[in-house]
């Protein structure tokens, strides 16, 4: 169990991408990894675009960034909504600022461009997205999956092995 002891938020709102939150959330729980659904309320069930249902474990408020080793942002439309929140992008900020992991993918990306945190960056994402992540000053990729330094990145749903390996090799590390 690799992962054993590492803490990841795995953020959460309403139309996130099913598989795009729910493939990170398991293979790094069977990796030993503790992974809290974070939303902007606590005990409340969200659901994804095609209806899987997800449970926040804790809201933004609750938790100590600090605590964590790791973030997580999900696809879908939800990063429309996410990117919203002070507390999401300052969680984001916050973990790039320590350099912990950050894991983007689909339209994950437009968070970490409301934090500010992308310029001369490499990074990849839905190519539906490519000119926001271009014009937020990162380097854009049309690649499965793109580690910069702690941010790994990816573009949709059939990239997730490789997306979620690269996570969780760059978080074992850490």
């Amino acid at each position: 169990m690799r992962l054993k002891d590492k803490k990841v938020i795995a953020l959460l709102e309403e139309d996130f991408e099913d598989l795009e939150l729910w493939y990170p959330v398991l293979r790094l729980r069977e990796e030993g990894a503790i992974v809290d659904l974070v939303a902007k309320e606590a005990k409340k069930k969200y659901f994804g675009k095609y209806g899987v249902p997800a449970e926040s474990d804790y809201s933004f408020s609750e938790i100590d960034v600090n605590d964590y080793d790791a973030i997580l942002v999900p696809g879908g439309w939800a990063p429309d909504k996410l990117r919203r929140y002070r507390e999401v992008l300052d969680m984001v900020r916050s973990m790039n600022e320590q350099q912990k992991p950050i894991g983007q993918i689909c339209h994950a990306g437009w968070v970490l461009i409301s934090a500010g945190i992308l310029r001369g960056k490499k990074v990849t994402s839905t190519p539906g997205i490519k000119d926001d992540m271009t014009n937020a000053g990162s380097l854009w990729f049309d690649e499965a999956v793109v580690t910069d330094g702690h941010i790994v990145s990816s573009r949709r749903p059939p990239d997730l092995p490789p997306y979620v390996k690269a996570f969780a090799d760059l978080l074992a590390a850490n």
